[in-house]
């Protein structure tokens, strides 16, 4: 059976930049993707690679996508290297074979056995603006907020801490994002503070680019109480896989934009019962659906998802559902790729 290929790229303005340990991010460039059967079902697709995690590029997806030509069939598709996970993921979606996993029903489940919401981190500015934010998201209902860090002046940011802390709603908790930014010894001192206050973890502390840095990673893991979550380091299923063997006592985020097998990937996940958090990639609302698909199968812990990024975009046409403290499975059905693909023609 042959499909009919259609790709259209975008670049999206942000409603602010995001600011992060790697510079401000302004734009979000990426591709969607429309496969037509012989039957006339349609499906959308996203391919949304993250620049600051890399190698794969836009104009690389791009450049593939026009190799595949306009009529492919499932042959030819299955062709798209393995370097190219997000190019994979965005045809497996739009070929509607990456549909939504079921999981063992459990009590005050909703359908097909998943949960009817889960819960959302509450995603907070970098610097001294994440302070006033904290009371009006805890009034909203938010009980994790994840904070960037590795932005401003350490000292600064480790004296806002305890601010941060003591702003928090009973029983909430704060999960730290570095992006890389730190070295061993800031890693250290950072952890030394987080340990006796309520930080659910601390992500990705040493970038992966780091000599040595799996070796430091596992080091800090086994030193210190807080948890560590890896981010950068699980750029694909294949770092994703190494870590599980390297038997990685932490978090897993897990972009699943970011994944071209995504079915395999969490199946190892739930075998080894890894903790993982699932993770928006800034992608629109086409990946987004795909994305919290996965994270409604997940048939391991919940843990507050790192959903809460809309509204993001300038255009709102493209984005997900609102960003409130739950994101809710009604709502993740209702997201309509074709709105977005006719708002790039």
């Amino acid at each position: 059976m042959n499909y009919r290929l259609q790709f259209r790229p975008y670049a999206l303005p942000f409603r602010a930049p995001v600011r992060t340990a790697h510079g401000l991010w302004k734009i979000r460039e990426g591709l969607l993707v429309r496969l037509e059967d012989a039957a006339g079902g349609v499906g959308y697709g996203e391919v949304a690679p993250v620049p600051a995690f890399g190698p794969e590029t836009v104009a690389e997806d791009a450049a593939m996508l026009r190799t595949l030509g306009e009529s492919p069939d499932a042959a030819r598709l299955s062709t798209v290297p393995v370097t190219l996970g997000c190019l994979r993921n965005g045809l497996r979606a739009a070929s509607r074979t990456q549909q939504p996993t079921k999981q063992a029903a459990k009590p005050g489940d909703g359908e097909g056995g998943r949960p009817s919401y889960l819960a959302v981190a509450a995603l907070l500015p970098a610097g001294k603006t994440a302070l006033a934010e904290i009371g009006p998201k805890g009034d909203a209902g938010f009980r994790i907020f994840k904070w960037k860090v590795g932005v401003d002046d350490a000292a600064d940011e480790m004296g806002l801490l305890d601010d941060l802390c003591a702003a928090l709603p009973g029983g909430a908790k704060l999960r730290l994002d570095a992006n890389g930014a730190w070295d061993r010894r800031r890693a250290e001192q950072w952890l030394d503070r987080c340990a006796e206050r309520p930080v659910e973890f601390v992500e990705q502390p040493i970038l992966p680019s780091v000599r040595g840095a799996e070796d430091l990673l596992l080091g800090l893991a086994a030193d210190y109480p807080t948890p560590i979550a890896l981010d950068e380091s699980l750029v694909g299923e294949n770092e994703i896989h190494r870590w599980l063997e390297a038997g990685w006592p932490g978090v897993f985020v897990v972009k699943p934009s970011l994944l071209g097998d995504v079915p395999g990937t969490m199946a190892r996940l739930a075998d080894a019962r890894a903790s993982v958090v699932f993770s928006s990639a800034l992608e629109t609302a086409v990946g987004a659906q795909s994305a919290l698909w996965t994270a409604f199968g997940w048939p391991g812990e919940s843990r507050a998802l790192g959903f809460g990024v809309w509204p993001l975009f300038a255009d709102a046409r493209f984005d997900g559902p609102v960003a409130g403290p739950f994101v809710q499975w009604e709502d993740v059905k209702r997201i309509n790729p074709e709105a977005a693909w006719t708002a790039l023609d």
